[in-house]
């Protein structure tokens, strides 16, 4: 069963948050680089569409 471009947007999305809030509690992480890398983070949100579209044309070749 194929999954849907929202329900691959939902699970990138939740994965990503996950990414943030596990970085958030961890001590070892310099505040200065977190946020740099929460502006990364959610720019890769923007490309869910982008990512979606080629890893269902791959399947299909």
């Amino acid at each position: 069963m194929e999954m849907t471009e929202e329900e691959f947007d939902k699970k990138y999305t939740d994965t990503l948050d996950h990414l943030l809030k596990a970085m958030a509690e961890n001590p070892d992480i310099d505040p200065a680089k977190f946020f740099g890398m929460t502006c990364i983070l959610e720019n890769l949100r923007f490309f869910s569409p982008v990512l979606y579209g080629v890893i269902s044309s791959g399947k299909k070749k």
